[in-house]
C-alpha cells in the first residue's frame, strides 16, 4: 500500500468514526429533548409547546433513518452496488425534509383545533424553563452536526444538523409566544406562535426535499465545475496537454469526477500515464471531499474524429 493510499484510508476511517458518533449523538440528545418537551407539554397543556414535541417526534425518526443512511454509505461498493451506496444520503435528506413538513403541518391543524376548541394554560413558567432548557442544547448540537458535516462532505449530517436548528427556532418562538402569555394574558398567542413557527420550517423542509432532488437527478454545483477547470487547465498546461468532455455529480459523501487527456502520438503510454496521475492527484488536493477520478487517455491528434474542442465541456 502507497502512501497516498494509506493517506486516503485513514482520512475515510476518521471521517467513518467521527460522522458515525455526530449521527448518535444526536439521536441520544433527541430522545432527552423529546421527553423533556412533553413534560412541559403535560403541565401546561400549550398548543405550542406540543407543537414543539411533535417537531422532536419527527427528528428521532428523521435522524433514526440517517444513522441508518449513513451506516449504508459508509459500506463499500459490492457486486450489486459497484459504485458504492453513497446516494442513500439524498433520500435520507429528502426523507427528513419530508418529515419535517409533515410535522409542520401537523403543527398548524393542531394549533387550530386547540384555538377553535377552548384554551386552557398552566405553570407555563415551569413551561417555558424546560422549553429554553431544550433550546440551548439544541442550539449547541445543530451546530456541531452542521459544522461536522461541512467538515466531512456529509449532506446526511447537513441535513441532520439545518434540522435540528429548524427544532431550536421552533422552541424558541414557543418560548416567546408563551413569554408574551405571561405578560399580557392573553391565550391566543399559544395558537398563533405554533402556528408561524409552523410556517417557517415548512421553508426549511421544503429547502432540504429540494436539495436531495436536486441530487438525484445529479445537479451540477456551479462552484465545482469553475474549481475543476481552473485546476485541470493550469494542469494540462503545465503538461502541454489538453483535456475535455469533463463531467462530475455529487455522490453524496463523494464527488465522482470523468475527463480526456489528449497526449501527442509520439508520447510513450507509460509516461502519458504518469502525467495523468499527477494531474489527478492535484485534483484530490484541490477537495477536500473523498474524490473518484476516471481520466481517459486520447492521442491530441483524435484519429477517431469526434471534432470535440479541447478545454471546454461538451
Amino acid at each position: 500500500m502507497d502512501a497516498t493510499t494509506a493517506s486516503a484510508k485513514q482520512s475515510f476511517e476518521q471521517t467513518a468514526k467521527q460522522t458515525t458518533f455526530a449521527i448518535r449523538l444526536s439521536l441520544v440528545v433527541g430522545i432527552f429533548i423529546l421527553i423533556a418537551k412533553m413534560y412541559a407539554y403535560l403541565i401546561t397543556g400549550s398548543a405550542a409547546i406540543l407543537s414543539d414535541a411533535a417537531e422532536s417526534v419527527v427528528h428521532i425518526f428523521a435522524v433514526a433513518f440517517a444513522a441508518f443512511s449513513l451506516r449504508l454509505t459508509l459500506k463499500p461498493a459490492d457486486e450489486d452496488h459497484m459504485y458504492g451506496h453513497d446516494r442513500i444520503s439524498f433520500f435520507s435528506a429528502g426523507f427528513e425534509g419530508a418529515m419535517i413538513v409533515v410535522a409542520a403541518l401537523y403543527i398548524i391543524l393542531e394549533s387550530v383545533h386547540k384555538w377553535l376548541g377552548g384554551l386552557k394554560l398552566e405553570h407555563v413558567d415551569t413551561g417555558v424553563d424546560y422549553i429554553a432548557i431544550a433550546t440551548v442544547i439544541n442550539a449547541l448540537l445543530g451546530w456541531y452536526l452542521l459544522r461536522q458535516g461541512r467538515r466531512y462532505h456529509s449532506i446526511v449530517l447537513e441535513a441532520n444538523g439545518k434540522h435540528v436548528l429548524t427544532d431550536s427556532w421552533t422552541s424558541l418562538g414557543v418560548i416567546v409566544g408563551l413569554g408574551l402569555i405571561l405578560m399580557t394574558g392573553w391565550l391566543p398567542f399559544d395558537p398563533i406562535f405554533a402556528i408561524f413557527v409552523a410556517t417557517n420550517i415548512l421553508w426549511t423542509g421544503g429547502k432540504l426535499m429540494r436539495q436531495a432532488i436536486g441530487g438525484l437527478m445529479d445537479e451540477s454545483d456551479p462552484r465545482i465545475v469553475v474549481q475543476l477547470k481552473t485546476v485541470l487547465q493550469q494542469e494540462t498546461e503545465k503538461y502541454n496537454v489538453e483535456f475535455h468532455n469533463l463531467r462530475n455529480r455529487n455522490a453524496g459523501n463523494k464527488l465522482l469526477i470523468e475527463f480526456h487527456l489528449l497526449f501527442h502520438e509520439d508520447l510513450s503510454l507509460s509516461r502519458a500515464h504518469e502525467l495523468a496521475t499527477n494531474i489527478e492527484q492535484e485534483i484530490h488536493n484541490a477537495f477536500p471531499m473523498q474524490t473518484e477520478i476516471i481520466s481517459h487517455l486520447e492521442p491530441r491528434e483524435d484519429p477517431d474524429g469526434h471534432g470535440e474542442q479541447p478545454g471546454k465541456l461538451p
